[in-house]
């Protein structure tokens, strides 16, 4: 259990394989028009993720857990820090670390025309994928995913919003990735099509050995998946810990009922939907 971050927890034992992801005192900053001085979204945070792990990123709207992930695939750039990814720099190896990584994002783009296969087909090449084994590849995750091969050759527009989170999901998972960055995969999604999803995130992790970082809103969604949490506040992580491990540590330090929903409020003073003043710019809501 780790309320503050040390230098050492990011340091490898000798003979040791790499990290899945080692985030090493990053900083961004934005300017806002309406602000003399830029504004730090990201202010000072590291972790250190094993391979495997399911880690858990909570915070308020404009926290900084999206600006975190897009720093971390390299969609921004860092002011100061670095980013290492299974041994790899993110800045002096871009090309090795893209090849590791895919990402989903709450604001998924598509080609709405397009059926999720098209869509899905268009990823593979850009991924130089064989076709044939892509499409095979492709209809299996779908179908797992609950979107049947009929559905499947459907334009998207004609899909609801959760039917397009899973297709995005998809499509991050058709070039198997050994990192993989969620974030907030589940928002928009009924209690079906989100046990669905959380159920495929748990067999990643276990019939792929794949490592994941999760941002979401759902308390319930983080102590199922999560094997450590951490939690951001005005851009800053204020308490690292295992979803058990952040319940003892309000019940015992603070007097609080045992949740994780007691955590997050005793270490941030705000509930999941609070909004802060703003810490990023337009592009950068969360």
């Amino acid at each position: 259990m780790t309320t503050a971050f040390s230098p050492q927890q990011n340091q490898a034992k000798p003979g040791t394989p790499p990290a899945a992801l080692v985030v090493d005192h990053a900083t961004k900053r934005f300017v806002v028009a309406d602000k003399r001085r830029p504004v730090v979204a990201i202010d000072d945070v590291s972790m250190r993720l094993e391979r495997g792990e399911i880690y858990g990123i909570l915070g308020s709207n404009g926290s900084g857990k999206s600006t975190l992930i897009r720093l971390i695939c390299g969609l921004l750039t860092l002011d100061s820090g670095r980013v290492e990814i299974f041994g790899h720099d993110l800045v002096r190896e871009e090309l090795a670390v893209k090849r590791l990584i895919n990402r989903v994002s709450v604001d998924a783009a598509f080609f709405k025309k397009l059926s999720p296969f098209e869509n899905l087909s268009f990823a593979a090449r850009l991924y130089g994928l064989e076709a044939g084994s892509a499409r095979v590849a492709a209809l299996k995750i779908l179908g797992r995913l609950g979107i049947s091969e009929r559905r499947a050759d459907r334009p998207i527009e004609q899909m609801s919003r959760g039917m397009q989170q899973k297709v995005a999901i998809a499509r991050a998972l058709l070039t198997s990735p050994s990192l993989l960055l969620l974030d907030e995969p589940t928002t928009g999604l009924d209690p079906r099509s989100k046990l669905d999803v959380q159920t495929f995130i748990e067999e990643l992790r276990t019939d792929h050995d794949a490592t994941i970082v999760l941002t979401t809103h759902d308390l319930a969604e983080a102590d199922r998946l999560c094997d450590r949490i951490s939690i951001l506040n005005d851009g800053r992580k204020v308490v690292e810990a295992t979803p058990t491990g952040l319940k003892l540590l309000v019940a015992e330090r603070h007097d609080q009922p045992a949740t994780l929903e007691a955590a997050f409020m005793t270490y941030t003073g705000r509930s999941l939907d609070d909004d802060h003043e703003p810490t990023e710019d337009a592009n950068e809501p969360d």
